[in-house]
């Protein structure tokens, strides 16, 4: 692989710990499953990533740039290249009156818990304690001071711009992308979107990360979004069922005409 490169892959990672190895994220549905991991609002199978794009840690980084399409890995990262070292500084002491009073902000029934995750201060964190007086939180990422290890394979390496915006759309938005439809000619990728962007809030973020990654990783060029809203279709069994009232009211009329000359005669 080389840096810029958009790669397909899959993988399994566990925590290792005192002999022991955790599973705590796969691209397998069934393995979340079995290892009791599973997240119902997570797309499994596997995904796209930009290799050398700082988006994954360093140590994976690495590896991915040493990797050969359709072969496995397994590779043990330590700490220094993977979430870093605990810093014992990034744990924080709060007043609990503090704390319940932002969760409060937030949701009128929360309250402090020991294991709730908090943003404060536009800071992620967990609370390892809470007392009648204070709440300790813990800003250290999750799997900070944690050996991981990996197995991975690299599907595919996607070429072909067509593909590559596919796989784009696919990172940066993920919902419906079969529903796109992308045309690209030599100075413009034009993008007509799917149904879901029209009434998702997420879409107006998600676009700008879509333009600057395909300039970044596809090609320079303008980058078109069209929405399409599509005409009314007519509605031929009512225009049928209309006709076919015409021809009866018709055909009534002259079977009263013949009877009214009857009549007479």
């Amino acid at each position: 692989m080389e840096k810029g490169d958009i790669i397909k892959w899959e993988y399994d990672a566990w925590i290792v710990e005192d002999g022991k190895e955790e599973l705590f994220d796969t691209t397998n549905e069934e393995l979340a499953k079995e290892n009791g991991i599973h997240d119902p609002t997570v797309k499994y199978g596997p995904m796209y990533s930009i290799v050398g794009a700082e988006r994954l840690i360093k140590g994976m980084e690495e590896e991915l740039l040493q990797a050969e399409v359709g072969k496995e890995y397994i590779v043990t990262i330590p700490p220094e290249n993977a979430y870093g070292e605990r810093d014992p500084k990034l744990v924080k002491i709060h007043s609990y009156r503090e704390i319940a009073r932002k969760l409060a902000e937030r949701d009128k029934n929360a309250y402090p818990q020991v294991g709730m995750e908090v943003v404060i201060d536009n800071k992620r964190g967990k609370i390892v304690t809470v007392t009648p007086g204070r709440v300790v939180i813990d800003f250290n990422h999750p799997l900070a001071g944690k050996t991981l290890k990996y197995r991975f394979k690299v599907v595919e390496k996607v070429e072909g711009e067509v593909e590559k915006v596919k796989a784009i759309l696919d990172m940066d938005y993920g919902k419906d992308v079969d529903e796109f439809k992308i045309d690209v000619s030599d100075d413009d990728i034009v993008i007509e979107l799917a149904d879901t962007c029209k009434y998702d809030s997420s879409w107006s973020i998600a676009k700008y990360m879509i333009v600057s990654d395909i300039r970044d990783y596809v090609a320079n060029k303008n980058v078109k979004f069209v929405e399409v809203y599509k005409k009314k279709e007519e509605n031929k069994e009512a225009d049928t069922e209309s006709g076919n009232e015409e021809e009866q009211k018709s055909s009534d009329n002259e079977k009263v005409g013949e009877n009214e000359e009857n009549k007479e005669e």
